[in-house]
């Protein structure tokens, strides 16, 4: 019988004396005085909470209903702007409609920010997809081999964690030099290319530099999770007769779940708010334009409109980080009880 046929048996036998029902722990009251005195100690972090992420929160959702300065093209002229403007802000970028001379609006002109604002959306999602995807495939297998025993094994984990240590704005411009016509790259496939000059190639290029920066942080995360499970395990496992990748599919996987989840949500919502790396890297060019990259050209236009691509920003982040959230709880939970979950 394997070692999880046996837990599973031990598990009915032990339900089955206390009539097919699971003992419930017994929950400890709280002594009021001991309440009291916890809420008094949290209290200074939680008003510094509120202090220094509630306020410019609530601030930036406040602005983004308001006008910017600037010319009044319905009526020719100059408004002081911070005027009550509802959600005409948030139609601007959502609907990509931009005002007209007389009142109305139209579809924003190609080129303009309005007009950008889906397509920066879809790149930033774009990258976020692959990037983590590569990410978290080459991170298991440097965490795996990292996991292992052999001669100079520490020497191999401070050589994959140098990229993750290094300032992004220098990966930025060491990726530049590689990525430049007369760079190193070129000197290797003995071309010319301009890789930053077009769309795919300057968009592989960031995913290519975000890769290896970040990898060593997905790795170094799992390798956590890896040297969490008892040896024994591994040991019941090969008592079976599990092969190599029956045994990582069946035990390193399903007990390094946790791990991988933090890694992979923290690694999404780094990516879906990147600035400085396509920033330096292309400028922006070449359909490289993330959101992040987009609010920051709009806040040299109008402080308010750029409050409401902010809020839309931030929405859309939270929503994923809750979805990512709610799947790998629901995975690992689901692990955990044997695929049941309710």
């Amino acid at each position: 019988m394997t070692l999880a046929g046996q837990v599973e048996e031990k598990v009915i036998e032990n339900e089955g004396r206390n009539g097919g029902k699971r003992r419930r722990p017994r929950r400890t009251s709280i002594n009021p005085g001991e309440s009291r005195r916890a809420w008094t100690l949290i209290a200074p972090a939680i008003l510094l909470l509120i202090l220094i992420v509630g306020y410019p929160v609530i601030k930036a959702i406040y602005q983004s209903f308001l006008t910017d300065p600037g010319l009044d093209k319905s009526t020719g002229l100059f408004n002081q702007g911070n005027a009550w403007n509802g959600i005409t802000n948030y139609t601007h970028w959502l609907g990509q409609r931009c005002a007209v001379a007389g009142g109305g609006t139209q579809s924003c002109p190609s080129g303009t920010l309005g007009s950008q604002f889906w397509g920066s959306a879809g790149v930033t999602l774009g990258i976020t997809v692959v990037a983590c995807t590569i990410e978290t495939v080459i991170g298991m297998g440097f965490a795996l081999m990292m996991n292992r025993a052999f001669r100079g094994r520490a020497l191999v984990r401070v050589a994959i964690l140098i990229p993750w240590a290094i300032p992004t704005a220098v990966t930025s411009k060491l990726w530049q030099v590689i990525f430049d016509p007369q760079g190193i790259l070129n000197k290797i496939l003995g071309t010319q290319f301009a890789w930053t000059s077009e769309q795919w190639p300057a968009r592989s290029a960031i995913v290519i530099a975000d890769v290896w920066k970040t990898t060593p942080f997905i790795a170094l995360l799992i390798l956590a999770g890896l040297q969490s499970i008892p040896e024994e395990t591994y040991e019941a496992a090969r008592i079976d007769g599990a092969n190599a990748w029956r045994r990582f599919t069946s035990v390193t996987l399903p007990l390094v779940k946790p791990a991988l989840a933090v890694a992979v949500i923290f690694r999404v919502l780094d990516t879906l708010r990147m600035y400085d790396l396509p920033a330096i890297l292309t400028g922006g060019a070449n359909g490289t334009t993330t959101s992040s990259i987009l609010v920051v050209k709009q806040l040299t236009s109008g402080v308010n409109s750029a409050s409401a691509l902010s809020t839309i920003t931030f929405v859309l982040i939270f929503a994923i980080a809750l979805a990512l959230v709610r799947l790998f709880n629901a995975n690992i939970v689901g692990a955990q009880t044997g695929g049941k979950v309710k």
